[in-house]
């Protein structure tokens, strides 16, 4: 074998799926593909043609289009596409671009097939991959990190208070000021109205490189009558100016009034909403720098909090680059370590795995196991690996879980049988301690690893639920438990002393008793899925009515964003997140709002426990 086709050889055995396949076929598989060069801007495959090829990137980037040019992936070297139209898909329904100058190794359909037949474990995991990203195409379409360019200037301006100079001062007196604000431009008046700007870059081609005296006025170096943009014109437009004038500052006025400046910077700051340039950026950083960019989704929800973005918006964000975060810490384990030995499955649950966290949520996880596991050969890669992604999530931020239920508590390492086995008794003798982990472990979602390890075990414990009354009866007595803060005469019901005194907990009262009805409602009727929005509204008309359905949704959307904005403002005050929300400091409508959704959860709970009534227990 060539060095060439060595070094092909080594690079599919490092990723997935390829490195699963036998010695003797990962050997062979290099001598099918072809090596091509794709320059940067070139698209490589248009959605809606038929392909016939299986793409494996080398070296650069690749962006994966769904409608409407909506950003949906940006894959890395050792990811693949086109796999779509190869198992099954008539044409493609993602246009991928490169965008960045790219080596791909291409696969011809032929050869693939004849792989797939051979490895059917090959085939499933294609068919796996091309069913999660349509569901992101759906996910995202209509996400506000997606439409963030139609966000008015107005609320991106960088200087809330514009930085002002006259038109008589000198050029050094400019300068200076612009230092003194930590600014990159400054805005020249005369008589209050707008004659120019002066930026960094102006003083250094217009002052130091020209070595102009900077005694003379700014108005000698200054960019005179500027173009500017009204405080509703949108993010899309300055970005367009901007790149038509090759500018980087541009001031926002209304009418004679002069509000600030939005800069490029800005705009690069704004798009970084975008879940898909964050988790592409994590899967470019080391372990140390993880912290940043995961702080940075935080920043980046607060933004979106700003504009109105709702808890069902902002969670998927904070779930999308925690999932992310834990793909990336398992890379960079491998990369020192090497592939591990078994095969597994990370999974998540509790909020992470429902796809609700919010600005307060810790970690959950934990791993599925083949079942062909030897704790003696495979033990300590397995722990080690464990450990390295609850403790790196931990440094990113993600605090650990009080109750460590995490994947690095051996309790929670299991093999898939044994998961099953769990299950089922957790299902049949459903004890306190069962309860609880019932509640947490119907929510388990895979994220890094053999995903249908996940699915299978999940699927099958919500079939082997769905006929227990036993197990519906303490599901709902525990629902049923969680009163709402409401006392005689719909007053709240606050905390009397303490550290919380005043404040009522929405999760404790609320949408705790909401996720626990919702994953009640999803095992009665036996589905799989794990969102408390998406199990109400999946259950309707099997194990709830419509009507229920819709008023439960809505209260838990209501004190979900309730929740959202109380913990927001908390954190923008430098305070640490939770859920005691102070009644008083409610206007009148979300007072009124607040204990409307109170009393519809405690007579929807009041129904629950008449339905499964403790004789059933």
């Amino acid at each position: 074998m060539s060095v060439e086709l060595e070094e092909i050889r080594d690079f599919l055995a490092a990723h997935e799926p390829f490195r699963r396949l036998p010695e003797v076929t990962l050997a062979e598989l290099p001598q099918a593909m072809e090596m091509t060069y794709v320059p940067r801007g070139e698209t490589i495959i248009t959605r809606g043609e038929v392909n016939d090829y299986l793409y494996i990137i080398r070296s650069g980037a690749v962006d994966v289009l769904g409608e409407e040019e909506v950003l949906l992936d940006r894959r890395e070297p050792g990811r693949n596409f086109g796999y779509s139209t190869l198992v099954g898909e008539p044409e493609c329904r993602y246009s991928m671009i490169a965008v960045e100058d790219t080596l791909l190794l291409v696969l011809p359909r032929d050869h693939f097939t004849q792989l797939a037949e051979a490895n059917p474990d090959l085939e499933r995991y294609f068919s796996t991959l091309s069913r999660r990203i349509a569901h992101a195409a759906r996910e995202w379409r209509d996400d506000p990190a997606q439409d963030v360019l139609s966000t008015p200037v107005s609320t991106m301006i960088s200087e809330q208070t514009p930085v002002l100079i006259e038109s008589t001062a000198t050029i050094t007196e400019a300068a200076r000021t612009m230092v003194e604000k930590n600014v990159s431009s400054i805005l020249v008046t005369d008589n209050k109205r707008l004659s120019g700007i002066l930026t960094d870059k102006d003083l250094r081609v217009r002052v130091v490189a020209a070595e102009r005296d900077s005694s003379h006025p700014v108005t000698a170096v200054m960019t005179a009558d500027p173009l500017t943009l009204t405080p509703d014109a949108l993010a899309f437009e300055a970005m367009l100016v901007m790149a038509e004038h090759n500018i980087h500052h541009l001031p926002v006025c209304d009418h004679a009034d002069i509000l600030g400046v939005v800069t490029s910077g800005d705009i690069s700051r704004l798009l970084q909403v975008n879940p898909v340039f964050l988790t592409a950026e994590l899967s470019r950083r080391s372990r140390a720098e993880l912290k940043d960019t995961y702080h940075r989704a935080g920043d980046a929800v607060a933004r979106l909090i700003d504009r109105g973005a709702s808890f069902n918006e902002t969670s998927k964000v904070l779930t999308t680059v925690a999932d992310a975060l834990v793909r990336r810490l398992i890379e960079l384990f491998e990369e020192d370590n090497g592939p591990s030995p078994v095969d597994y499955c990370f999974v998540v649950v509790g909020s992470q795995g429902r796809v609700e966290m919010g600005p307060a949520s810790d970690q959950d996880n934990a791993l599925i196991l083949a079942d062909d596991y030897d704790e003696e050969a495979h033990g300590d890669y397995i722990e080690r690996l464990a450990t390295f992604v609850c403790q790196g999530l931990a440094d990113a931020g993600q605090a650990l879980c009080p109750g460590e239920m995490m994947a690095m508590n051996p309790q929670w390492r299991m093999t898939k049988s044994a998961w099953l086995d769990t299950f089922w008794r957790w299902i049949t003798a459903p004890e306190p301690d069962a309860l609880l982990n019932t509640q947490i472990y119907f929510d388990m979602r895979g994220v890094a690893g053999n995903l249908e390890m996940a699915e299978e075990v999940h699927a099958e414990a919500v079939a082997r639920a769905q006929g227990s009354q036993r197990l519906h009866a303490h599901l709902a007595a525990l629902a049923a438990r969680r009163d709402p803060p409401l006392g005689f005469f719909r007053g709240f019901v606050v905390e009397r002393g303490g550290e919380y005194a005043k404040t009522l907990d929405v999760k404790k009262g609320g949408t705790a008793g909401l996720v626990q009805m919702a994953r009640l409602y999803a095992i009665k009727a036996g589905l799989t899925v794990v969102g408390t929005r998406d199990r109400f509204r999946q259950a309707a008309g099997l194990s709830l009515t419509q009507q229920a359905a819709d008023n439960l949704i809505d209260v838990f959307d209501y004190l979900s964003n309730l929740t959202l904005k109380h913990q927001s403002q908390q954190l923008k005050l430098g305070k640490e997140a939770n859920y005691h929300i102070d009644p008083e400091q409610l206007n009148a409508l979300n007072r009124h709002n607040l204990r409307d959704s109170f009393q519809i959860l405690k007579k929807m709970q009041n129904a629950l426990a008449t339905a499964h009534p403790v004789r059933n227990i």
